[in-house]
C-alpha cells in the first residue's frame, strides 16, 4: 500500500486540502473561460476535491490517479453525489494513455511527483483538442523542506522556466499567478502558483 493509499480515507478531512483546492478553483475560473461543453481530465486527482468543485461548470470530467485508495474515494463520491458525468480511472498517466481527447487538463500539487516533466508536457499536448487549455498548480521552488529529504521529488518549480518548456512543446498564451500559500506549523510558508497555457 502506498502512502497515498493509506491517507486516502482521511484526505478530505484536512482543512488545508479543501482551502487549497477552493483557491485553485477560483483562480482557474478567472484564468480559463470554462464552459459546459468542455471535457476535462484531472491528472493525479487524489480524491477529486478540485474536480468536484468544478463539476457544475464542465460537461465531463475524467479523474486519473495511480493510487487505488484515492480512486476508491472518488468512486464513493461519484455514487453519493450521483455525478454521472464524472468517471474515475486508476492509472499512471506517465505510462498509460486514456485514449480520449480533452478540452481542459489540470493538476494540483502533482507535477513535482512526475519523474519526466518534459514527457508529460508532450503527452498533455497530444491529449488536448486544438484550442484546449492546460492548468498546472504546484509549488514555487523550495528548499526541500516541504516533503523532507527522504521523499524524492522535484523541489518545486520556477513557473517562468516551466512556461518556456511548455512553449517549446507547442503551448501559447502562457501566464501564471500565485493562488495559495501553504502554512506549516514550523512557521514556514510554501506559495503555490497556477500556470495556464493553451494548445
Amino acid at each position: 500500500m502506498s502512502e497515498f493509499d493509506s491517507r486516502a480515507k482521511d484526505w478530505d478531512k484536512d482543512k488545508m486540502h479543501m482551502e487549497r483546492s477552493a483557491a485553485i478553483a477560483e483562480r482557474l475560473r478567472k484564468m480559463i473561460p470554462l464552459s459546459s461543453a468542455m471535457k476535462a481530465l484531472e491528472m493525479g486527482a487524489g480524491t477529486g476535491i478540485l474536480s468536484f468543485m468544478l463539476r457544475e461548470e464542465l460537461a465531463a470530467i475524467t479523474l486519473v490517479d495511480n493510487s487505488s485508495g484515492m480512486i476508491e474515494v472518488c468512486e464513493q463520491k461519484i455514487e453519493y453525489l450521483q455525478t454521472k458525468h464524472i468517471k474515475a480511472l486508476c492509472m499512471d498517466l506517465e505510462q498509460t494513455d486514456p485514449g480520449e481527447k480533452y478540452d481542459l487538463i489540470y493538476s494540483q500539487m502533482v507535477l513535482h511527483h512526475v519523474t519526466d516533466v518534459e514527457t508529460i508536457f508532450q503527452k498533455f499536448y497530444a491529449l488536448l483538442n486544438p484550442g484546449g487549455y492546460l492548468a498546472i498548480a504546484d509549488l514555487y521552488t523550495e528548499d526541500g523542506s516541504f516533503h523532507g529529504p527522504e521523499v524524492k521529488v522535484h523541489l518545486g518549480f520556477d513557473p517562468e522556466t516551466l512556461a518556456k518548456q511548455l512553449e517549446a512543446n507547442g503551448f501559447n498564451q502562457l501566464k501564471f499567478e500565485t493562488c495559495y500559500e501553504i502554512k506549516r506549523e514550523s512557521g514556514k510558508t510554501y506559495p503555490v502558483f497556477l500556470l495556464v497555457g493553451q494548445k
